[in-house]
């Protein structure tokens, strides 16, 4: 365990909200359960403190346990005040904020605490996407406390003191702590999709959340997401071009005051998500990075890539994709998973009907290409840099295909190949060709990205777009 310094449930809540502006919801409730030596527990509050307060001016409900009090575990009364919270939050269209440090199940309720958990759930599954939640794992999650986490839109853990598992390393087939432990937040942060970043400490964690609900709208209904922006919205970036296969670097250039939140970073190197201000608008950010992952999507990349933008449509956040991809990762593993990963991520881009904005920074080769929001199957606008590649494959291994009886023949040579390389690329492959044909709406200067950008944006505020008629999608 680490020696920093632990706060309490209570001090928990202070530092996350507004100065003084919590009101405590349901103090005095303690457990009703009187069997298996409870009648000699002291349970103030139950385990956990409920209620609601502000951040940045802006109602939130926020619920904390406590650990001093049977491990933080979840019982009867312990889940109907998180389940009562959630109530609240629904009427009044505000984020939950769930700040966990939790044993799990409490045994001496049994089935009164199994059922707790289910009620817990249940209204978590009623939330999604309609109210923000997010959590912040401080201490012990394990069992099915970790499908809290697993619920929520966003979650955050505390680097040395916060586990998260189903399993305890322990208890797993050949392993145990000390040679893998599965529940560190390290571990929960690279092999899991649950966790979105690992903080280094309690402060810095509540820091980051007051940062991502004053980027986010309050509800699925608020189109009040925008802030008078600081940055001049006519802003260039000389030079940005040179950044095509680094997307973190791009968007932390373009976005207003360089304010970039990257989330799930440890997950899938090939792939970057987050969070920007465009002109004052949060807009949600998918994203290609050559530089740390390849020039290839994988599964686990498509995987986050398509649940997060089904979280920013589910919020009206628009979409902004930055496109560098030549295909997919090609290992016994990945074809095994990539289709159907592929295809959730070709179906969150068409499915989803906010503002979509896509910009090819660098390759936009094939299948690839086209699951990472381009223009055919929805993108409202594409753009693309100058130097930018788009077709089916990369135009010398098109040009052996197509050549391939002359080249067995010897009918030509370096040169001759490398003249109809560059031939096919400036008539099927390049940006000029694929604008020509409609595919991108217009070629720019990396030096205006920004500006250009928030002019996409800004046209695409008033976005409708209409739909047949069901109830869901199946993919």
């Amino acid at each position: 365990m680490s020696s920093k310094t632990l706060l309490s449930a209570s001090d928990r809540i202070a530092s996350l909200l507004d100065d003084s502006s919590f009101v405590e919801v349901g103090a005095y409730v303690t457990s009703r359960s009187t069997d298996f030596n409870m009648n000699d527990q002291d349970t103030p509050k139950d385990g956990v403190i409920t209620g609601y307060g502000t951040i940045e001016g802006r109602l939130v409900f926020v619920y904390s346990q406590d650990s001093k009090v049977l491990g933080g575990s979840i019982g009867e009364m312990h889940a109907k005040k998180i389940s009562g919270i959630y109530d609240m939050a629904l009427k009044m269209g505000a984020p939950v904020i769930g700040l966990i440090d939790c044993a799990g199940l409490r045994l001496q309720e049994a089935t009164d605490s199994l059922n707790a958990f289910g009620n817990i759930f249940a209204k978590q599954a009623v939330a999604s996407g309609v109210i923000p939640q997010i959590t912040g794992v401080f201490g012990v999650c394990g069992g099915g406390s970790a499908f809290i986490p697993a619920l929520s839109d966003i979650t955050f853990m505390v680097k040395d003191n916060a586990k998260l598992f189903v399993n305890s390393p322990n208890v797993l087939d050949g392993n145990y702590a000390e040679k893998l432990d599965t529940a560190s937040a390290d571990y929960q942060a690279g092999k899991s999709a649950v966790v979105d970043e690992v903080l280094e400490d309690e402060a810095t964690l509540l820091g980051r959340i007051r940062q991502v609900v004053s980027m986010l709208p309050s509800n699925n209904e608020d189109d009040s997401n925008y802030s008078d922006p600081s940055d001049d919205l006519n802003r260039e970036i000389p030079n940005l071009e040179s950044l095509e296969d680094d997307a973190r670097a791009v968007l932390a250039n373009i976005a207003d005051n360089n304010v970039f939140v990257e989330l799930k970073k440890d997950y899938a190197k090939d792939m970057v998500l987050g969070l920007i201000k465009l002109g004052g608008t949060t807009v949600g950010c998918v994203a290609n990075q050559v530089s740390d992952g390849g020039s290839v999507l994988s599964t686990a990349g498509a995987y986050i890539a398509a649940e997060f933008v089904n979280f920013l449509d589910s919020f009206n956040i628009p979409v902004l994709t930055l496109t560098n991809v030549k295909g997919f990762k090609a290992t016994v593993n990945e074809e095994a998973t990539i289709a159907k990963a592929c295809a959730k991520l070709t179906f969150a881009f068409a499915n989803a009907d906010v503002p979509k904005v896509n910009l090819v920074m660098g390759d936009g080769i094939g299948s690839a290409y086209l699951a990472m929001n381009s223009k055919s199957i929805g993108a409202d606008i594409e753009y693309a840099w100058k130097t930018a590649r788009i077709g089916t494959m990369e135009p010398e291994a098109a040009v052996k295909i197509m050549y391939a009886e002359d080249i067995k023949g010897d009918k030509f040579d370096n040169s001759k190949l490398s003249q109809l390389t560059k031939e096919y690329t400036e008539k099927m492959s390049s940006a000029m060709a694929a604008a020509k044909r409609g595919y991108v709406d217009d070629i720019i200067e990396g030096a205006a990205t920004r500006k250009r950008l928030i002019a996409a944006f800004e046209m695409l505020y008033t976005k409708a777009d209409f739909r047949p008629l069901k109830k869901h999608g199946t993919v």
